[in-house]
């Protein structure tokens, strides 16, 4: 188990056992220089400590996940770590988590505009009849991006254009933008037709109803099975309660107009994107999913799908000191497919947060644990 308690001995003691579990040294010191801040933060002042902690053992088999993580969180919500941590260690006896790589796509979405609609239709014969000179002049714009495909939606008098790419290891919102402008630099050059480069239909850093079905960025699948001993002794739930809640929750949350199911999947994807340097306005467009239970013989089985996880492993704050050391530790430093990796490390505690919260308020804990451990 990982060490509690509030000392400086404590996290001393914690710093020594991640060590030791893991081989990585955390370093809690590290600090990026001023001139390395380039491209990261205009008009630095400092830097704004915020606490980290230590969720696990996250047992994973996924495409390209597989073994045991420990995952560093930064947040300001007491009883986070731990109950995400609960949820590790009840998914670990039983087997793990099962995670799927669906796809990894992200777009920009430029809008052309004509005076009639019969312009618009012969526009889009056009574009499509030139896709391979216009991929041509967007995967010049990058050495890791290439564009997969131009998906067309016409309306009125518009035809927005998005541009769907795979950004390999990046983010890649800037590489899609610049991907896309070239592009359309080279369509009105050669047609003529007019454009704004952001129409809002790729919905970047909100959450909507063509991401949740579409996807942008990484796209997950999380699935475990936890039998009814653990759900007892470590989830202090019965899985007739879980039932309730399940039953109640969908019909509700569809009432309040949520886009997707599920209980707080914010709360993960806001820590784990902190501690390992992504663009944290993305949990706007990737806190949308959905949570499911699923009763078996002998226990209920957990699924999560996340379809728009916008994150990387190069470029932006990944270039920072302590965030490049937590992509060191989850093993995301390197490698052809390190971001694929991360995405499904973050769908799986995304999880085992959601397994615990489901299970605190079936069993009418919820209230109980954040007295204790978040005042």
């Amino acid at each position: 188990m990982i060490p509690n308690g509030y000392t400086q001995d404590d996290t001393d003691r914690r710093l020594d056992w991640l060590r030791e579990k893991t081989g990585v040294e955390i370093d809690p010191t590290l600090e990026n220089n001023p001139e390395e801040l380039k491209g990261i933060i205009e008009n630095h002042i400092g830097y704004m400590k915020v606490p980290m902690a230590i969720a696990g053992p996250l047992l994973i088999d996924g495409d390209y996940a597989k073994g045991e993580f420990y995952v560093p969180l930064c947040t300001l919500e007491g009883t986070l770590a731990l109950s995400m941590t609960r949820g590790m260690v009840a998914t670990r006896r039983c087997g793990g988590i099962h995670v799927t790589h669906v796809k990894q796509e992200l777009s920009r979405a430029p809008v052309f505009i004509f005076d009639d609609v019969k312009s618009v239709a012969k526009f889009s014969d056009w574009v499509t009849k030139h896709f391979k000179s216009i991929k041509r002049v967007a995967d010049k714009t990058s050495n890791y991006g290439k564009l997969l495909r131009i998906d067309q939606y016409p309306i009125q008098n518009y035809l927005i254009l998005d541009f769907v790419l795979d950004t390999g290891n990046a983010a890649g919102q800037n590489m899609v933008t610049l991907a896309a402008k070239m592009a359309c630099d080279y369509i009105k050059n050669q047609t003529g037709a007019n454009f704004l480069l952001e129409s809002g239909f790729n919905s970047d850093k909100k959450a909507s109803a063509r991401n949740m079905i579409m996807g942008r960025g990484h796209s997950v699948i999380v699935e475990t099975t936890i039998t009814n001993p653990v759900i007892r002794r470590i989830l202090k739930a019965d899985t007739s309660e879980m039932a309730m809640l399940q039953r109640v929750g969908p019909t509700i949350t569809r009432l309040a107009g949520t886009e997707g199911c599920h209980l707080h999947i914010s709360n993960a994807l806001t820590a784990i994107y902190l501690a390992t340097g992504q663009d944290t306005a993305c949990v706007a467009e990737n806190s949308i999913g959905h949570y499911q239970t699923e009763p078996t013989d002998n226990g209920v089985k957990f699924r999560l799908t996340l379809p728009t996880i916008t994150i990387g492993t190069v470029g932006g704050g990944t270039r920072l000191l302590p965030q490049k050391q937590n992509l060191k530790l989850l093993g995301c430093d390197q490698g052809k497919f390190a971001a694929r990796k991360l995405a499904e490390i973050i769908g799986a505690s995304a999880l085992a947060l959601e397994i615990s919260l489901f299970s605190a308020i079936a069993s009418d804990t919820f209230t109980q644990a954040h007295m204790t451990y978040g005042r």
